[in-house]
Order: C-alpha cells, then sequence, then structure tokens
C-alpha cells in the first residue's frame, strides 16, 4: 500500500519501468510513491549499475531482519520536513520541464518558488537540490534573462540572494504579448498572400484571429487607455466617412495632430483585435480604410451573402 514498504510486485514493476526508460518521479506517480523513495531504492539495492527486483528484494529483506523493533511513531521531524519540500520542487519542476524550460532550471524556480521572502543564496540552492555551483549559475542566468528572478544584495554580507517577487507572473504573462501581435499581424499579411478561400489562407486565419485576441487580453489594454480610445475613434471616422483617408485627412477631421493619428493607427496594426470583425487595410500611401476580415466569413457564407 502507499506508503508502506515496498513490496516484490513493487520491485518487479520498478525494473520493468526503467527498462522503458522511465525516470524516478514518474516511477513514483504510478506507484503512489515519494519520488526520494524510489531513488533511494534504486540507489540502496542496484546490482552494479543494474536494478534487478529478485535482487533488491533480498537485499531488502536481509536489512529488515537486521533491523531493531519499531517504535511508536514520532511527529515529523525537520529532516522529514525538508525531505518532503525536496520531493514537491521536484514533482513541481517535472510539469515545468513539460513546458519547454530546462530539467535543472525548473529545479531552480520551483525552490526559489517554496523559499521565504528573503529568497536563497547560490549557496542555499546548492545545498537544497544537491547539485553543482555551475548548475545553480547557469539556471539562474537564465531566469534572469527572462526576468523570472530578481537579485538582491544580501545586507551586511558580500553575497547575493535571488528571489521571485510578487510581479513575476504578471512580467511572465506579459513578456510574449508583443511576439503573439507580431504573428496575428504576420498571418493577416499571409491571408493576403495566398487568398482567405485557400487552405493556407483558412488556416492563417484561424491563426491570427487566436494570436490576435491572445495579445490584446495579455497586453492589459483597455478602452479607458487613451490610445486604445483613440484608434477606436479612428476606426469610427473610416467607418463613417466610408471611403479611404489619407493621414492628413484623418488627422485634420479630428482636430489633432499628426503623431496623434499616427500612434493611433500603429496601435491598431499592433493590436488588431482591436478592429475586429473589421482589418484595417492600406489604400496608398499612407492613406487607409477598412475591410472585412477575411477569415470572419467562410466562402460559403460570403457567396451565399453576395446573391
Amino acid at each position: 500500500m502507499p506508503g508502506g514498504r515496498l513490496t516484490h510486485e513493487d520491485r518487479l514493476r520498478i525494473a520493468e519501468w526503467l527498462a522503458d526508460g522511465l525516470g524516478y518521479a514518474e516511477i513514483a506517480r504510478r506507484l503512489g510513491r515519494p519520488t526520494s523513495t524510489i531513488s533511494r531504492e534504486v540507489a540502496r539495492n542496484g546490482a552494479s549499475g543494474d536494478y534487478l527486483a529478485d535482487h533488491a528484494q533480498q537485499v531488502a529483506g536481509h536489512r529488515a531482519r537486521r533491523r531493531k523493533p519499531a517504535r511508536p511513531a514520532e511527529p515529523a521531524t525537520d529532516g522529514q520536513q525538508a525531505q518532503v519540500v525536496r520531493d514537491f520542487v521536484d514533482q513541481f519542476a517535472t510539469l515545468l520541464a513539460a513546458t519547454g524550460m530546462p530539467r535543472m532550471t525548473a529545479r531552480v524556480f520551483a525552490c526559489l518558488l517554496t523559499a521565504d521572502a528573503g529568497g536563497l543564496t547560490a549557496a542555499d540552492m546548492v545545498r537544497r537540490l544537491q547539485v553543482s555551483p555551475a548548475s545553480v549559475s547557469k539556471s539562474i542566468g537564465y531566469l534572469e534573462a527572462m526576468e523570472l528572478v530578481v537579485r538582491q544584495q544580501d545586507s551586511g554580507k558580500r553575497r547575493e540572494r535571488y528571489l521571485i517577487d510578487d510581479d513575476v507572473w504578471l512580467r511572465a504573462w506579459q513578456a510574449d504579448t508583443g511576439a503573439h501581435g507580431e504573428i496575428a499581424t504576420a498571418a493577416q499579411h499571409g491571408i493576403e498572400i495566398f487568398g482567405a478561400d485557400t487552405t493556407a489562407g483558412a488556416r492563417l486565419g484561424k491563426m491570427g484571429q487566436f494570436f490576435g485576441r491572445l495579445s490584446e487580453q495579455m497586453s492589459g489594454s483597455t478602452l479607458a487607455e487613451a490610445v486604445v480610445y483613440d484608434a477606436l475613434t479612428v476606426l469610427a471616422a473610416l467607418v463613417h466617412a466610408g471611403r479611404p483617408l489619407s493621414l492628413d485627412t484623418l488627422a485634420t477631421a479630428l482636430g489633432w495632430p499628426r503623431e496623434r493619428a499616427t500612434a493611433a493607427l500603429d496601435t491598431i496594426h499592433r493590436q488588431p483585435g482591436i478592429a475586429d470583425p473589421l482589418t484595417l487595410k492600406t489604400a496608398g500611401p499612407e492613406t487607409y480604410t477598412l475591410a472585412v476580415r477575411p477569415d470572419r466569413l467562410s466562402p460559403a457564407q460570403r457567396e451565399a451573402l453576395e446573391k
């Protein structure tokens, strides 16, 4: 049963899964055990580097007969609590690694995530994770490049501490916003090249729509922001005019400086979701008009509407 001693059947499964190339964390998950239980089992009972279930069962049996009678259960010690924390860090790191983060970096990040408000020094992480200083240093560099870790000088000491501040998730969430907007814009350009009726155009349309919405939501833009409000005003002006307008004509009609109109148009280009279900198009040098997004209607729907 989970939490008790490993049985012969458990050891047979461990040997089989190791042969299949499964890691300790996955084997532990399947058996309902801590990862440390599996790693200790293989380290203690492996024979010449290979884990053999029958041999492991014999070694465990001999060791059990040499043990003293069990004493009454005692409250968890600091060492046991530390092991529970290490198991959580390993399990959480496995989930982060599945998203594409390097395994060692994921372990360092999970270690910092579970630290107190003062963060940890590099030496702290080396001790907790039982890895080399070089591994920690490389992982910290990776996390700093992604702005997921903050470096601070340890007060009164000549060493640095690393911590995760309260804004880390917001920065991580917004880090890809610009890239998502560029993908949406590129997808719209692709539709114009291949045509909305083609297979490539249909795929690009769905892709552009998805990333456009994602970019808009992740950017945190709201209608209360001045530049977004200006972008909506430009869209309204183009709809009302019903014809292409030059940048100068648009700025003059709205009573704006040229730079303000340019900023509003740039915002629409960067966040195409603002204009949805329309799309901003150029009709000449610094001249703009609106059209229905080609991915909003299927070819059959457009054909039916044109009858």
